[in-house]
């Protein structure tokens, strides 16, 4: 793709075990791809290197959104696609993004059809922002073909680079977890289209982005809660986080007996990122990120 009017962001974490399937696949496609590293401790940005990847080095790790934001801002193409380092983008997969990025000139954000490792395709019925739909259940229908939907995975997807630096791009409060439901949120509500585009094949490993270490489970617990919290709040929706923080809790302290440290971490991490939300604690102060 000489001259490609699309850059790949990729955000890595630990991710060296993910990478080069990821940016194999991109190069294979000829779209450039800059790899925003966020202080991983594996070789993560030097394989990026090796693969051909622009690097940017991040001293500390960012946040998935802060990090991506970083990568759009390096950017020079006209769109951006937005690639987790566990999403192999299927041959021809952004072309026909591009392609239908042309025809459909109102659509801000256009997601391609993501396969999970079982199979599943994966579809976002309904999402904690969209309380205004009737999908209330979270019935689950795949479209025919392309459609429009409020909310889609922020896996993978492509959006004009103006236009995401036009809306803000991710949230930079939120470090981990709810950044893409945000962000399609403001799409919506800023009137443009968000198309799905389910001849662009992209297989995502789920889980895959980040090796497992200890207490690793109970920082993406602790951030799910709190950024659900956050996100409640901004939307004025009703506040998830004395639920979350007195069910969690009880929870931890029923794991504790089991001594599965994951089971542990999880439940235990989701009470702290609930009770850090009510004590006005916010993510970037964990991470130490200003």
């Amino acid at each position: 793709m000489l001259g490609s009017p699309v850059t790949a962001i990729v955000v890595a974490f630990d991710s060296a075990h993910a990478l080069p399937e990821c940016l194999g696949a991109l190069a294979a496609d000829a779209v450039p791809a800059i790899v925003v590293d966020n202080a991983s401790a594996d070789d993560s940005a030097a394989i990026a290197e090796r693969h051909g990847a622009r690097v940017i080095r991040n001293a500390r790790n960012e946040g998935y959104g802060r990090a991506n934001n970083i990568g759009a801002r390096a950017a020079e193409t006209e769109f951006v696609l937005i690639v987790n380092p566990d999403c192999i983008v299927g041959k021809g997969a952004v072309a026909a993004l591009l392609d239908a990025a042309r025809r459909y000139p109102d659509a801000a954000l256009l997601a391609p059809r993501i396969v999970e490792p079982d199979g599943r395709v994966f579809f976002q019925p309904r999402s904690l922002l969209s309380p205004y739909l009737h999908n209330r259940q979270g019935r689950r229908v795949l479209p025919e073909g392309e459609a429009c939907a409020p909310f889609f995975s922020g896996a993978c997807f492509l959006m004009r680079r103006e236009i995401f630096h036009a809306l803000g791009g991710f949230d930079e409060n939120i470090f981990l977890f709810y950044e893409d439901d945000d962000l399609c949120r403001r799409v919506a509500d800023s009137g443009a289209a968000l198309v799905y585009v389910p001849q662009a094949l992209v297989r995502h490993g789920r889980g895959r982005s980040s090796g497992d270490k200890p207490g690793r489970v109970f920082t993406s617990r602790w951030h799910q809660a709190w950024s659900k919290a956050y996100v409640s709040r901004k939307y004025g929706l009703p506040d998830p986080a004395p639920g979350m923080f007195a069910v969690n809790a009880l929870k931890a302290a029923g794991a504790s007996l089991t001594f599965r440290r994951k089971l542990i971490e999880r439940y235990a991490g989701s009470a702290a990122g609930a009770l850090a939300f009510l004590k006005g604690r916010t993510a970037l102060e964990r991470e130490r990120v200003s």
